[in-house]
């Protein structure tokens, strides 16, 4: 019979809201709760809405939590290296379960030089979860940072996800 557990890195911290990674566990396997397509596919679509409220030609990006690519699309108009950056700020908010402006300064330069450039310090990068359950990574590029993460966040809200986590 399939027990349901935390994953064991989310013990302890009092962060709110609490985002944890849902594993359910048999014999032989476990499975990692994850975005479905067609939510992913609406986080694309809303990005390039809000983005196109505010003027920007937006690059949009929805990965699992194993970094896995699950959507993407972008404005007509985007900028070609927004595509690459989308996906990395995506990676970010997927991999670190915080959005990719929370990456301590000191940090930046290693992380992105250590992971391949996976990831990334930019902002516009939030982890994706629903009532508290981790299910991947939303990175929007093409405008100013800051607008990017305006956006990332406006749809957050728009998809009743969890809201961006505090520092």
């Amino acid at each position: 019979m399939p027990s349901t557990r935390r994953h064991p890195q989310s013990r302890g911290r009092t962060r709110t809201p609490r985002v944890t990674l849902m594993l359910t566990q048999t014999a032989t396997h476990t499975t990692v709760a994850t975005i479905n397509y067609a939510t992913a596919a609406r986080a694309i679509a809303l990005a390039i809405e809000e983005g196109a409220k505010v003027g920007v030609n937006v690059s949009a990006t929805v990965v699992d939590p194993a970094l896995g690519l699950v959507a993407y699309g972008r404005a007509d108009g985007t900028t070609p290296h927004s595509v690459e950056t989308s996906r990395r700020k995506a990676n970010t908010g997927s991999s670190t379960r915080r959005p990719s402006a929370l990456v301590p300064a000191a940090l930046s330069v290693a992380l992105e030089h250590g992971t391949g450039s996976l990831l990334t310090s930019v902002p516009g990068g939030v982890p994706l979860g629903f009532d508290g359950v981790h299910v991947g990574g939303l990175g929007v590029a093409g405008g100013p940072p800051p607008v990017d993460a305006q956006i990332a966040a406006a749809v957050l809200a728009a998809l009743g996800a969890d809201p961006v986590p505090a520092a």
